[in-house]
C-alpha cells in the first residue's frame, strides 16, 4: 500500500512539473499555459455562419444595465444646472494639459471633431446610429483609424462626467462639448437639446461590412457603386470619401 502511495505521489509529482516546466513557480496552476483567453477559439459561429444570431435579443438588457431597471435618465437631465456645465466646458477649452497640449492653446477643434465623429455614423435611411447613445466609446468605433485620438478627447472630459455623475451622459455631453466649442469661439449655435441615453455595450445589431481588415477597398468595385445600407467606401472611415 505504501508503495503504491508512494509511486502515485511521484507520478503526480512529474506530471505537475511537466505541466510548468519553464516556469519558476512549479505548481499546479498554468502560469501562462493557455494560449486563448476564456471563451477564444473557434466558436459555434465560426462553424455554422449562417446560423440565427440571437445576441441581439440579449443586448442592452435591464439584467446588466449598470443604471439599474428604474433609472429614468430624462428625469435626472432635467435635475441639471446646464448652464454650469456649460460653464465648466467653457473653461475646460482653455485648460491646456501637459499630457494632451491643446493646439494653439484651445481644445475647441479637437472637441468638434469628436462630436462630428459621434454624429458621423448616423444613416439617414432608417435613422439609426449617429450620436444618440454614446457608441463612440465603444468598439469598433473607438478604435477605427479616423476616430484617432478622441480617448483623448473624451478622457479630457472626464472631469466633468464625474462631476455630473448619472445626470449627464456621455452621449450629451459628447455633443454638448462640441456646442461649447462652437461658442467659445464665436459661433451661434441653435442651442442644445439634452435627452440622449448612454449604452453600456458595444451593439451586436450592426452590420459594418464584409470586409476583414480596416480602410480596405473591398466593398466597392470600378465606379464605386456601395451595397445597401453602407455608406463610406471604408471600414473605419467616418465619412464618405467624394
Amino acid at each position: 500500500m505504501s508503495d503504491t502511495k508512494d509511486h502515485t505521489a511521484a507520478e503526480d509529482k512529474a506530471k505537475v512539473y511537466s505541466m510548468n516546466e519553464g516556469n519558476s513557480a512549479k505548481c499546479p496552476f498554468m502560469h501562462g499555459a493557455l494560449k486563448e483567453a476564456a471563451g477564444g477559439g473557434t466558436r459555434n459561429r465560426d462553424w455554422w455562419p449562417n446560423s440565427l444570431n440571437l445576441n441581439i435579443l440579449r443586448q442592452h438588457s435591464e439584467l446588466s444595465d449598470p443604471m439599474g431597471e428604474d433609472f429614468d435618465y430624462a428625469k435626472e437631465f432635467k435635475k441639471l444646472d446646464l448652464q454650469a456645465v456649460k460653464q465648466d466646458l467653457y473653461d475646460l477649452m482653455t485648460d491646456s494639459q501637459d499630457w494632451w497640449p491643446a493646439d494653439y492653446g484651445h481644445y475647441g477643434p479637437f472637441f468638434i471633431r469628436m462630436a462630428w465623429h459621434s454624429a458621423g455614423t448616423y444613416r439617414v435611411a432608417d435613422g439609426r446610429g449617429g450620436g444618440g447613445s454614446g457608441t463612440q466609446r465603444f468598439a469598433p468605433l473607438n478604435s477605427w483609424p479616423d476616430n484617432g485620438n478622441l480617448d483623448k478627447a473624451r478622457l479630457l472630459l472626464w472631469p466633468v462626467k464625474k462631476k455630473y455623475g448619472k445626470a449627464l451622459s456621455w452621449a450629451d455631453l459628447m455633443i454638448l462639448a462640441g456646442n461649447c466649442a462652437l461658442e467659445s469661439m464665436g459661433f451661434n449655435t441653435y442651442g442644445f437639446a439634452g435627452g440622449r441615453k448612454d449604452v453600456w455595450e458595444p451593439e451586436e445589431d450592426i452590420y459594418w461590412g464584409p470586409e476583414t481588415e480596416w480602410l480596405g477597398d473591398k466593398r466597392y468595385e470600378g465606379d464605386r457603386e456601395l451595397e445597401n445600407p453602407l455608406g463610406a467606401v471604408q471600414m473605419g472611415l467616418i465619412y464618405v470619401n467624394p
